[in-house]
């Protein structure tokens, strides 16, 4: 009498299994990378954003730079600077004549540099080493 399978052995079903988890293993670093990347990108345009806000708000302000909330206050902004943004928190230090923006990642999964912008509008990697690349703290970004 013949067998009729139906079905995978529990070897078949093994390998595939083991075929997926080795896919896996070589896709989620990248994915990972490739998201830290986007995340990056997207707080450099947001910190070029935000600069574009301190010079239209220096202009209808009597010549001072605004916080973070006066921009949004503005209108200049929209409320998600307020929020982790794109795996960045942003922040103003400003004096009315000068400010600083930084751009810190939420977690090293979100991204690996830092930045931060002064009057000069220059985007530029962290000051802190350990939030740029290696020998590039306080240089422009290209």
């Amino acid at each position: 009498m013949a067998r009729d399978n139906k079905g995978f052995s529990l070897l078949e079903l093994l390998i595939v299994v083991a075929i997926i988890l080795i896919i896996a293993t070589i896709a989620i670093p990248s994915l990972l990378r490739s998201r830290q990347a986007a995340n990056e990108s997207a707080a450099v345009a947001s910190v070029r954003t935000i600069t574009t806000a301190e010079v239209t708000y220096l202009s209808g302000s009597g010549g001072n730079y605004g916080t973070l909330p006066q921009l949004i206050g503005a209108g200049l902004l929209d409320t998600g600077f307020n929020n982790t943004k794109s795996g960045y928190n942003y922040g103003i230090n400003s004096t009315g004549t000068d400010y600083t923006i930084t751009a810190t990642p939420a977690s090293t999964n979100n991204g690996r540099y830092g930045y931060y912008s002064v009057p000069d509008g220059v985007v530029r990697y962290s000051t802190d080493t350990t939030l740029a690349p290696t020998n590039m703290a306080g240089n422009p970004v290209n």
